[in-house]
């Protein structure tokens, strides 16, 4: 790197300094070198360390501190020159760039020491060198004096953006209530912006206090559990925290382990955990006391509603390292086991680092374990998936802390993520897709990818990629993309639906002609078609045909069996494009449009329901399909149809029409739309009319990963994605 560029570097790492005013520790400034950053940074950071309570200031204090230091001198025709260029380039607003750095500079040549095709025959130029910012990217700019000539320096606009991304997603987040902690790794985390009691803070991850009043519906019948710490015998007063995580059920299997949090309990604390889980999730819990030693382990299936779960301590947790589990359904959350419900009740020990699920309770000192107010173990009563199966566990010992492990799990409690501290009047309840979002940076486990090279940090749908690739519904390519812009196959789609959804058979198995039993999407191609979502004509998939989007929302309704309630036409005046709808799907666009499925970008009111689907769309409507069946938690977008927020507009649109209409004509219509009803899957007549250029379907996250059973075979499929073999 060039003298000159390890200059603009350098300043660009004190105006990080400046905006986030936190104190990092050596493994910032090995991240900063290695990007290229001059060692100088190491030094000024290092040299800020003791800096935990300097206050944040406002953001326009930041930049007139920035500017008054760095830029006083930069002439105006200079910042014009370069603001134009960038609103050009980008479509980015004038009004929204700041200048962060400018410093006066000597260029070399004519090009300003940028490569180029054309003669540099000039010597020496004066000018300036200058960042400027947007809300969301960096660029880096070379001028002469007068700002005539204005060079963007692209692979110095790379390297700042790159560094900067972490930084700018943790500053959306960061409020003026926010303060400044140090800690051994930096990491960004961010929530959706309708989770506005997030407070994210660089170097560790905080969860306010208001974070933990979620609304817990007594009458919600979705999974969820209450956890509570009990102590029978003893006196252990120190608090326990525990750590806690989730295995999602992924059709036969599970997904890798996710960290959402830990929780610091007095002995008979109990909190509240709901949203974002689903029935068959694994929940696992690490117990530590306050001087960070490992006391316990334990783990507990997620059943079809609230569940309440305790567990019991030993008399010395830390010489007797013994878990009693004891939980069942509790769908009234009155904090007991229901009337006819299966209490479950078994024991865990750890050993080192190693925990054993007990079968032969003579290998315990039950004693220890009983609690008032429950009945006495007698024997174990395990979940079924727990003693059989390939997952079992029972009869088992096993590493509690696997080398694949998040960074969250892996790092002691509270040098990574603070510790959330669980409220005296059990009134804490936590949003548990909030807080796996929260931290997705740190919470995944190693190997997964959630960021990708070409989907950039102000990407409209970078969160919906970056949740369903943390959840293993999606991947990216061998090379490190996503290729958000690409269009997907029926192959992929299908491999995408497979993985996302899990759903009763309703058709038997049709043996394809053009997708062989080594096909890289066979298995996931065989499911998607026997749930639902996908139909055919005949005996042909046309596994690599590209789909509309017309199609790939017709199979989530189809699959997810969604019907629509009330006038459709009223709902579909939410699009501008709706005379373009057929009319044997309205019903079904009408469905999904109720339940915040659709989004649309780069206009939310236009459909474009013959539009080629593109990866990054069809990451949304999954995504956003999730959310409807209460198994993710909703990310906000300017690009989502929010039916809520819609219907009073579409009244006002639909009256607008009828003073101008015959109304008895109206009436007449919207009775016809609403009594037609809805198929269950949504018209299979469908397949009976021409189809443009492929089937109903939609391409797995599009990296091409095989979802199903099959094993790899070969480097490279149909899509020029990966073929990684089995789901689990």
């Amino acid at each position: 790197m060039s003298k000159q560029n390890q200059n603009l570097l350098t300043s660009f790492g004190k105006v990080i300094f400046a905006t986030a005013y936190v104190a990092m520790v050596s493994p910032v400034a090995s991240a900063f070198a290695a990007s290229g950053l001059p060692t100088s940074i190491e030094e000024k950071l290092n040299n800020t360390q003791n800096t935990q309570n300097f206050p944040l200031v406002a953001q326009d204090m930041v930049d007139e501190q920035a500017n008054q230091s760095t830029t006083e001198n930069l002439p105006e025709a200079v910042k014009a020159s370069i603001f134009k260029d960038v609103t050009e380039r980008t479509n980015v607003e004038m009004s929204s760039l700041r200048i962060l750095k400018a410093e006066k500079i000597t260029w070399s040549d004519g090009c300003l020491g940028l490569k180029s095709n054309a003669s540099c025959t000039q010597a020496l130029v004066p000018g300036w060198q200058v960042i400027v910012a947007g809300s969301e990217q960096t660029w880096a700019y070379r001028t002469d004096e007068t700002g005539t000539v204005a060079k963007i320096d692209e692979s110095s606009s790379q390297t700042l953006t790159a560094t900067m991304q972490k930084i700018q997603s943790t500053r959306q987040q960061i409020t003026s209530r926010s303060t400044i902690q140090r800690r051994s790794e930096v990491l960004s985390a961010r929530t959706t912006s309708s989770s506005s009691s997030q407070e994210v803070k660089m170097g560790t991850v905080q969860t306010v206090a208001a974070n933990r009043t979620v609304t817990v519906d007594s009458k919600s019948k979705k999974p969820g559990f209450t956890l509570g710490i009990l102590q029978p015998a003893g006196n252990f007063s120190e608090d326990i925290i525990a750590r806690i995580s989730v295995k999602a059920k992924r059709g036969k299997g599970y997904a890798k382990e996710r960290f959402f949090g830990d929780y610091k309990y007095k002995i008979k604390q109990k909190a509240k955990f709901a949203k974002g889980l689903k029935a068959g999730d694994r929940i696992v819990v690490r117990l530590y006391d306050t001087q960070n030693r490992f006391l316990g382990y334990s783990e507990f299936e997620c059943l079809s509603a609230n569940s309440t779960v305790n567990l019991v301590l030993s008399a010395k947790p830390n010489e007797y390292k013994v878990v009693r589990t004891i939980y069942g359904l509790d769908a009234d959350f009155d904090g007991k086991v229901d009337s006819g419900s299966t209490t479950y009740d078994y024991f865990t020990q750890v050993s080192n680092q190693n925990v054993s699920f007990i079968s032969n309770s003579r290998e315990i000192q039950v004693s220890q374990f009983q609690v008032q107010g429950m009945s006495a173990f007698t024997n174990s009563v395990y979940p079924t998936s727990f003693t059989k199966g390939e997952y079992a566990l029972v009869q088992k010992s096993m590493s509690a802390f696997g080398s694949n492990l998040a960074a969250a799990l892996k790092a002691t409690p509270n040098q990574l993520v603070q510790i959330n501290e669980v409220s005296d009047d059990e009134t804490s309840a936590y949003d548990v897709g909030q807080m796996l979002m929260a931290y997705r940076e740190v919470g995944v486990a190693n190997g997964v990818q959630i960021q990708f090279s070409d989907v950039s940090v102000n990407h409209w749908a970078k969160d919906f990629i970056a949740e369903l690739a943390a959840m293993e519904i999606i991947e990216g390519f061998p090379d490190g993309n996503f290729r958000p812009d690409e269009q997907v196959t029926r192959a992929q789609f299908a491999a995408m639906i497979a993985q996302a959804f899990t759903k009763a058979k309703i058709r038997n198995e049709v043996k394809f002609t053009d997708v062989s039993q080594g096909y890289w999407a066979f298995n996931a191609i065989r499911e998607a078609h026997q749930t639902g979502f996908l139909t055919t004509s005949g005996t042909k998939f046309q596994p690599t045909a590209q789909l509309s989007r017309l199609e790939t929302l017709l199979a989530i309704a189809r699959g997810l069996n969604y019907t629509v309630t009330g006038s459709t036409e009223a709902i579909l005046n939410a699009y501008s494009d709706a005379t373009t709808i057929r009319s044997d799907v309205r019903n079904a666009i009408a469905a999904l449009t109720q339940r915040g499925i659709i989004v649309n970008y780069p206009n939310a009111a236009t459909l474009n329901v013959d539009k080629v689907a593109t990866r990054a769309e069809v990451a949304a409507l999954i995504y956003k399909a999730l959310v409807s069946t209460g198994e993710a938690t909703d990310i906000s977008s300017q690009y989502a149809v929010e039916q809520n927020q819609t219907q009073q507009q579409m009244d006002m649109s639909r009256e607008s029409q009828r003073s101008d209409d015959d109304d008895d004509d109206d009436d007449d219509d919207d009775d016809k739309m609403s009594g037609q009803g809805q198929r269950s899957d949504d018209d299979d007549d469908d397949d009976d009319k021409p189809k443009r250029n492929c089937n109903q379907g939609i391409g797995n996250g599009a990296e091409g990963c095989d979802p199903g059973n099959s094993q790899p075979r070969g480097g490279s499929n149909d899509e020029g994605g990966r073929t990684p073999g089995g789901k689990k």
